[in-house]
């Protein structure tokens, strides 16, 4: 029995030095392998690879996909004019050389974004400084763009290199310190309402313009349309009296008869009115005693009808 521990044991004890030994690489890493401290072989292929089991020899990884790095610094720069702006920024880069990295930079990748963000940030502040605000909004930028990422390579391939390379820089926002932002609403907003006061009184004058306009329009309309229609209805007040005339010439004392009846219609228009008339003085009662209404004399010997006009 004790044999056979003995063998089970050892079997295990060598099953567990060669998992320690035995090590994959991912095809999204860079293996490093350490003898004592010391980097003895970097492994850029994915697969299954051996070394000494600890202590004597170590492994850690290194990612080697490309990395993005975001600016986390809200502190303003300064511009050509002196103007506090305030940018966003991000580096697209990767691990190219893990020895140089290791030894220059760090043992990580978070080693790596530290410092590439002072320097990048770095670039950025001398590159802005100078240009002024109106050339980082327009096309310019990406000259700035390509200037920040000549720098940052020029820092990363000196005299000791980072083992890194940077893919791109891009900026992402510039806008103006929050007090600045402020003050520049406030100017906008008091612009805005100038030009909008501006326009409510061209409107109103325009309005009492054209009110006045109308105004006029209606009352001159008013006077052509009055004066048409006294001229029309002098016309016809003429032609009425022509034909009055032209009616009453053919009888005068049926004429006269006529109008007196009309005058006294126009007398007698209400119920309550009442007029005191002397018989024999009223031409209306004598016009009446000289006809046969209501009298029973003979008719009056008929009249000889006027010769027509020529």
């Amino acid at each position: 029995m004790n044999r056979i521990g003995f063998i089970v044991s050892s079997a295990l004890v060598v099953l567990v030095v060669l998992s320690s030994m035995l090590f994959v690489v991912d095809q999204r890493q860079f293996g490093v392998v350490y003898a004592l401290g010391q980097i003895k072989e970097v492994i850029t292929e994915p697969g299954l690879n051996i070394k000494l089991p600890p202590p004597f020899q170590n492994v850690s990884y290194i990612d080697k996909r490309l990395l993005t790095l975001d600016s986390n610094d809200a502190e303003p720069l300064l511009t050509a004019e002196k103007q506090r702006v305030v940018i966003d920024w991000y580096v697209r880069w990767r691990i190219t050389q893990p020895t140089e990295y290791i030894r220059n930079v760090g043992l990580d990748e978070n080693a790596g974004a530290s410092q590439l963000s002072r320097v990048v940030r770095n670039a950025f502040q001398e590159e802005i400084n100078k240009r002024t605000v109106k050339e980082l909004l327009s096309l310019k930028r990406e000259a700035l763009m390509a200037d920040v990422k000549r720098e940052v390579l020029e820092k990363v391939r000196g005299a000791k290199p980072w083992g890194i390379d940077v893919i791109d820089v891009r900026v992402t926002r510039v806008d103006y310190v929050e007090a600045i932002t402020e003050s520049v609403y406030r100017r906008m907003e008091a612009e805005r309402r100038r030009v909008a006061n501006e326009l409510r009184s061209t409107g109103a004058a325009e309005g009492e313009k054209i009110r006045a306009d109308a105004d006029r329009q209606r009352e001159v309309t008013i006077a052509n349309a009055y004066r048409d229609a006294q001229k029309t209805k002098g016309e016809g007040d003429g032609e009425a009296a022509r034909i009055y005339g032209e009616a009453f010439g053919r009888d005068p004392q049926f004429a006269q008869f006529y109008r007196s009846l009309e005058a006294y219609k126009a007398s007698f228009n209400r119920k309550s009115d009442v007029l005191v008339l002397d018989p024999a003085q009223s031409d209306f009662f004598k016009a009446l005693r000289s006809s046969n209404v209501g009298g029973g004399a003979a008719p009056a010997a008929p009249r000889k009808a006027p010769e027509p006009r020529r």
